[in-house]
């Protein structure tokens, strides 16, 4: 079992643990990822759970999870259509109010558990220096779940 980093998703944070690498008939190493939807929910629950700011790219992974776009999230937010474009491109830091009220959003709208109350959820909206790797469980595809 290996590590894979999962930048199919438009991050490259998501780092898949456990997987089986297999080879092509050319030589080369490659993965195969059953459940995509399963993988895309436990990225989207390590996103809404990390504890500092969502980067523009995992805000537009979480946007785009939950089937809006930028001027619906904009609305939900109270904010114009240009500000969401912002902080996906990393031009803007995410306002800290904003992007709690995008992560119990995504939280319902995604259906992920519910393991933080929303004191917990606004403490983690703080802008760090660097982003950590957001490690998935991949041992069983059935059953993606963050990394211990």
């Amino acid at each position: 079992m290996n590590a894979y980093r999962y930048t199919e998703s438009g991050l490259n944070n998501v780092i898949i643990e456990g997987v089986s690498l297999l080879h092509d008939d050319a030589g080369e190493e490659c993965v195969t990822i059953p459940n995509i939807n399963g993988l895309h929910q436990a990225i989207a629950h390590g996103i809404v759970t990390k504890r500092s700011a969502i980067t523009g790219a995992e805000l537009r992974f979480l946007r785009t999870e939950m089937g809006c776009t930028q001027a619906e999230l904009a609305t939900i937010v109270h904010r114009e259509p240009l500000a969401v474009s912002r902080w996906e491109r990393n031009e803007i830091e995410i306002d800290s109010n904003a992007e709690a009220i995008i992560r119990l959003v995504a939280r319902d709208t995604l259906q992920l558990p519910k393991d933080a109350d929303v004191r917990d959820i606004a403490g983690w909206c703080v802008p760090s220096a660097e982003t950590a790797p957001l490690r998935i469980d991949g041992s069983d595809p059935t059953n993606y779940k963050l990394a211990a």
